[in-house]
């Protein structure tokens, strides 16, 4: 079915790449200032070199990351990284399920591939362009993907790469984190489309912020948990009719 997926449109996969390709490039910039502060964070919360670049390589996530350094500086038991890291990375589940149909008629080991890829820039731009109204029209599908996570992956490797080389020489007055959090919400922003994600913005916002010195950047943690829950249950709550 692979094959006769990529010699059925093979047009049309190419310019869905260049459409994708184009899309992503326009935020890759505010993705490489993440990566480099990723990196940074990296190489300052004690790792090495190698073992730095594999975790950019193999985890690709950057707030994943941001919360398990901490732990990892600490000393903080294997079993609380991973627990830890796996509840930041839970959007990835919602994210998957959000995409995942429009790949069903791919083999296991294309759709692990695409997996790897998926990414919060994924979800902003694929349901945009690819809605459930077409979920059983596959072409161009893969490769608007692969356009979209390409410039994704190549902008936060770079940017982390440097960040690791490079974090004992850019100070700190340059303000590289704060460009990397407007690339989240430049993300972000485009994901807000109704009650139930405003919600948990909201709530997962002020968790953030009030548990911003919290040890271990349990904050972060708490925040994303609640504000899932706020969407769910606001997702959940009955509704009045006309809403």
């Amino acid at each position: 079915m692979d094959k006769y997926f990529s010699k059925t449109f093979p047009d049309a996969e190419k310019q869905a790449f260049r459409e994708g390709f184009r899309l992503s490039t326009g935020i890759a910039l505010g993705i490489f200032a993440w990566g480099l502060v990723s990196g940074m964070a990296m190489f300052k919360s004690g790792l090495t070199l190698w073992p730095a670049m594999g975790m950019s390589l193999i985890v690709f996530a950057g707030s994943a990351q941001l919360a398990a350094l901490p732990l990892i500086s600490a000393n903080a038991p294997l079993s609380l990284v991973f627990f830890t890291a796996m509840l930041v990375n839970l959007r990835f589940v919602i994210f998957s399920v959000a995409i995942g149909p429009h790949f069903a008629h791919l083999g296991w080991r294309a759709r692990l591939c695409l997996g790897y890829f998926n990414a919060d820039t994924m979800m902003a731009l694929f349901p945009r362009r690819f809605p459930l109204d077409k979920l059983y029209e596959p072409e161009g599908k893969v490769g608007f993907l692969y356009g979209v996570a390409f410039p994704n992956w190549l902008a936060w490797q770079t940017g982390s790469v440097l960040g690791i080389l490079l974090a004992g020489q850019i100070p700190q007055s340059w303000g590289i984190g704060f460009a990397g959090t407007l690339a989240l919400l430049c993300v972000m922003i485009p994901l807000v489309i109704n009650r139930a994600a405003m919600a948990g913005v909201a709530v997962a916002g002020s968790v953030a912020v009030l548990g911003a010195h919290w040890p271990y950047r349990l904050g972060l943690l708490a925040a994303v948990v609640s504000g899932m829950v706020a969407a769910l249950l606001h997702d959940l709550a009955p509704r009045e009719k006309g809403e």
